[in-house]
């Protein structure tokens, strides 16, 4: 099965009302345990990479590494997405890549940082959309920003999604997929205390207009027993909360379609690699401990994915041509 645009993948998460994990790499072995992870579940998958894993593999990598994952696994429904495309241009060059969805975060200006007004992100996201389509290519678009910063990208600051707007930008942009702003957070250190998110977001923009998938970005669970591994060898991570899995199953139950995750994968290959060279400080074969960082991966979104719903769920799918990809856009 080649690649598949995210479109179909989340349109057949609304069918059967699960989730689907959005896994982010940078590296051969973080692909390789998120797929075996999808391989034994049965589960479609979306990897994603940011422009900060674009400019550490030089781009053509990922393509490579994706095509792998495909040849190796022909069964299961795979997406590449661009994870906070910036600009019309980040976005092109992710589609010459092969990528079947991009990300515009047209929320921030291109700098990453700095929110953009309403009007302005309609405007770069209605070009990414119109240039997407014509190549098959599903466009997730974003409203309102998230707290916290991660591989350079966030405001540190949180502006929620107003719903209203919502229907508004979706209906101006024709966006595929909709990220909101519900009160998570980029990186590792999201919260001190458990969460209170803004759930009702979500039920007033499914009422408003049903259908569109939408996207919870700062997902990751920061679970302790990581963060306890990390430090018994060596880290220094300081006290920190995620986004409970009770409150993600509650996201997905309301309407939440594609779920972000990064923090915990490198949470996890950290941890597996300082634990590995504590207790083997004889090793220097990379493969020994990228090895065991690759089984953490592996664990880790296993986990995920019978948590979100979204094993068992490979079969939905079947092969799509090129043109059969642009047809859904018309």
């Amino acid at each position: 099965m080649p690649l598949v645009p995210m479109k179909k993948v989340l349109d057949e998460a609304i069918k059967g009302n699960y989730g689907v994990g959005a896994y982010n790499v940078n590296n051969m072995e973080q692909i390789q345990g998120i797929m075996r992870a999808a391989s034994e579940t049965r589960s479609p998958v979306i990897i994603q990479a940011s422009r900060g894993a674009l400019k550490y593999t030089n781009m053509a990598y990922i393509k490579y590494l994706a095509a792998a994952a495909v040849e190796d696994n022909p069964d299961i429904p795979i997406v590449l997405h661009l994870d906070h495309g910036n600009s019309l241009e980040t976005c092109k060059e992710a589609i010459e890549l092969g990528f079947t969805s991009v990300m515009i975060d047209g929320s921030l200006k291109e700098d990453s940082k700095t929110p953009t007004t309403f009007e302005e992100n309609v405007r770069v996201t209605k070009e990414v959309v119109d240039y997407a389509h014509e190549f098959g290519v599903s466009v997730e678009g974003e409203l309102g920003t998230l707290g916290g910063i991660e591989d350079g990208v966030g405001s540190g600051k949180v502006m929620l999604t107003d719903p209203d707007e919502a229907v508004k930008f979706i209906k101006r942009t024709g966006v595929d997929a909709l990220a909101l702003a519900i009160g998570t957070s980029h990186g590792a250190y999201k919260f001190k205390a458990k969460p209170t998110l803004a759930m009702d977001i979500i039920n007033k923009v499914v009422e408003k207009i049903p259908g569109v998938p939408l996207v919870m970005h700062g997902s990751s669970s920061v679970p302790q027993e990581l963060i306890e591994i990390i430090n018994k060898y060596g880290g220094r991570l300081e006290k920190t909360m995620g986004v409970p899995m009770e409150s993600i199953k509650e996201a997905i139950k309301r309407g939440i379609r594609k779920i972000n995750v990064d923090t915990d994968g490198r949470l996890a290959m950290t941890g597996a690699i300082r634990k590995y060279l504590g207790e083997n400080p004889g090793a220097f074969d990379p493969r020994t401990y990228f090895g065991a960082a690759r089984e953490a991966v592996y664990q880790t979104v296993k986990g995920k994915m019978i948590d979100f719903g979204t094993a068992g769920h490979a079969g939905d799918y079947k092969p799509m041509t090129l043109e059969e990809m642009k047809r859904i856009y018309k």
